[in-house]
């Protein structure tokens, strides 16, 4: 799969100063993601892989199936039909998830919030959950929205990632880390 990443950047934030100043951050949010799951299917990709078609043949192809999903409703917008018509030419369709990723990013900074993930050996009781969630706030100087996942090899302990922060405090590490400084 190609980086999109540089290609995806103008994209993106084109499309996030639309919504900023349309108020409707959260709708394009969830049209582009919904998009992205449609141009990233291997039925569709095959489709959208046929030389034959023209670049308006795919754009209509990519718009009549978010048409049918009720959270793709901003790419049924002159601007969301744009959009792809605009992608299609350059092009660029399967970018999609990659303009997702970075305007929901650019959505969260707008935002003041930082998606952290808090990784533990086992379930995390709803008490904690939340006093960790305020300590990160109070840290961190954002809004937290907290992921929790469960990983039975760290053995006990969490590991908690915020953007490029990692604080791992799981048994496993320590382990290794004691292994380490008794093989030096």
């Amino acid at each position: 799969m190609a980086d999109f990443a540089t290609v995806a950047k103008p994209y993106a934030r084109a499309i996030f100063d639309i919504a900023s100043a349309s108020g409707e951050l959260a709708q394009w949010s969830e049209a582009l993601s919904a998009a992205a799951v449609v141009v990233d299917d291997a039925a569709a990709l095959t489709y959208l892989g046929r030389p034959e078609l023209s670049a308006h043949d795919r754009a209509e192809f990519v718009a009549s199936v978010c048409a049918e999903l009720p959270r793709a409703a901003k790419l049924n917008t002159a601007e969301g039909r744009n959009l792809i018509g605009l992608l299609s030419e350059n092009d660029r369709l399967t970018a999609i998830g990659e303009i997702s990723k970075q305007f929901d990013a650019l959505k969260i900074a707008a935002e003041n919030r930082v998606k952290v993930t808090l990784t533990s050996a086992t379930p995390v009781e709803p008490g904690v959950v939340t006093k960790l969630t305020q300590s990160l706030e109070r840290k961190l100087g954002r809004i937290v929205e907290l992921t929790l996942e469960v990983d039975a090899t760290l053995l006990g302990g969490a590991v908690i990632r915020a953007e490029d922060m990692v604080i791992d405090g799981s048994v496993r590490n320590r382990l290794q880390r004691l292994t380490d400084r008794l093989i030096d």
